[in-house]
């Protein structure tokens, strides 16, 4: 019998000094079973359908003092045959709502005497030695479970949380693998694998490295390795392994091809490579064409090569993409912008930052009176501080001070006018430019 291969014999051990004990004081609510010989005496079918009956009326109105006494008498009575699931789970369950789960644990490994293989019952006993703090019972349990469902990916995860549980780290290791071999892009199952290779003192990248060794036709596992040595700042080896994938991706359709060219353009920004970044964002443009970020990525890379002809170029398919949209428009102005300080072969005169200001204060006005919500975003909206730089680069080509007067002032409330801050010039007779 498998329960009693691992924890049922120290129980029936234990139970026996209960016993003994119980010679001089009688537990009230120890649970009591006839015999095996016993068990399978003549019984009252009549007598046992009321009492079944009765139990279910109990457990259905919570009275669970009263549920546990008729599912004792109705297997005193030998009425639990051919009801072992029912009657061993509910009474189990009554001893839990009563906060007693010794006597939970009891009466379900007497119910796994009858049902040997009952994964309900398992699972019982299971969340049962939990609530005891009995983590060694609880793993043996789950244990059980697997021998019946190897594959159940449930019970490798609560497997696996106990033995983190009792910091025995080689088997939750081992139990962690089988997950992902069944979960592949569990996310959770490979975060605890990383710290349990941590806390054994190992290379979280061995893991990778290895699975994805035995399984090069896996795109996942491939793209996993990836992650971990961008995390571990080894980015070439991550854009060759990705770079290899972006061939082979076909070989494994439950994977997007868009997600490798993310990752490579990724690696290749953290790597310094913003060229061939750009590239990994045009492929997977033309994967999906009609998503106008990506040519916004292609965008901002390209301004920052630089190369503003290329900028210009995928501004223009990002507009025509969504034109309703007011993000591409300010791109676009950002290139220009970002044109005109690359172009100057001297830091600007002020003339020129005049001229710089006037504009952007015009390209702001003009984008917030389109008729479109995102062209009226925060960043775009003229502030006072547009206004204020521009009188700022004025104070300094005419040679006056600038104040900047807040409308709560004796001063500022001259300028109410104006708004709530006002900005003087204040003239400067001995100045020449």
């Amino acid at each position: 019998m498998r329960i009693s291969s691992r924890y049922f014999l120290r129980n029936v051990g234990f139970g026996l000094i209960i016993l003994i004990a119980a010679a001089c004081v009688p537990p009230d609510t120890e649970e009591e079973f006839p015999d095996d010989d016993e068990w399978y005496v003549e019984k009252d079918d009549e007598r046992c359908d009321q009492l079944l009956s009765s139990a279910a009326e109990y457990y259905k109105n919570k009275d669970w003092k009263s549920t546990i006494r008729v599912y004792r008498m109705l297997t005193n009575d030998g009425c639990d045959r051919g009801n072992e699931e029912q009657v061993y789970q509910f009474w189990a369950i009554a001893h839990e709502r009563q906060v007693q789960f010794d006597s939970s644990e009891v009466v379900l490994l007497q119910g796994l005497k009858r049902l040997p293989d009952n994964l309900n019952l398992y699972n019982r006993l299971a969340y049962a030695y939990k609530r005891l703090n009995k983590p060694e019972d609880e793993a043996y349990v789950y244990q059980d479970i697997l021998d019946i469902e190897p594959e159940n990916s449930e019970t490798l995860k609560d497997l696996a949380r106990v033995y983190g549980d009792m910091e025995r780290y080689e088997e939750q290791v081992e139990v962690l693998k089988q997950i992902l071999e069944l979960e592949p892009t569990n996310k959770s199952a490979e975060g605890d694998l990383v710290l349990a290779f941590e806390n054994l003192g190992l290379d979280p990248l061995d893991i990778y490295r290895t699975r994805f060794a035995h399984n090069p036709n896996n795109v996942s596992y491939g793209i996993d390795l990836a992650d971990q040595l961008m995390r571990s700042d080894e980015f070439v080896e991550a854009i060759d392994i990705l770079e290899d994938l972006s061939h082979q991706w076909s070989k494994n359709g439950a994977v997007s091809k868009k997600l490798i060219f993310k990752k490579l353009a990724q690696a290749y920004i953290e790597n310094g490579q913003l060229s061939e970044a750009s590239e990994a964002y045009i492929r997977l443009f033309e994967e999906d064409s009609g998503d106008f970020r990506t040519a916004i990525e292609i965008v901002s890379l390209n301004i920052d090569i630089p190369d503003f002809e290329t900028a210009l170029l995928w501004i223009e398919k990002a507009i025509e993409i969504a034109p309703e949209n007011g993000e591409p428009l300010g791109y676009k102005g950002n290139v220009y912008y970002q044109a005109s300080l690359d172009c100057r072969e001297e830091v600007p005169n002020t003339d020129d930052k005049i001229v710089e200001q006037t504009i952007l204060i015009k390209t702001k006005t003009e984008l917030q009176n389109l008729p479109c919500s995102s062209c009226k975003s925060k960043d775009i909206i003229v502030t006072d501080q547009d206004v204020v730089d521009y009188l700022a680069l004025l104070a300094a080509k005419t040679g006056t001070s600038l104040e900047v007067i807040s409308g709560v002032t004796e001063y500022g409330s001259m300028l109410a006018s104006l708004g709530k801050i006002g900005a003087v010039l204040r003239y400067n007779p001995n100045y020449s430019n």
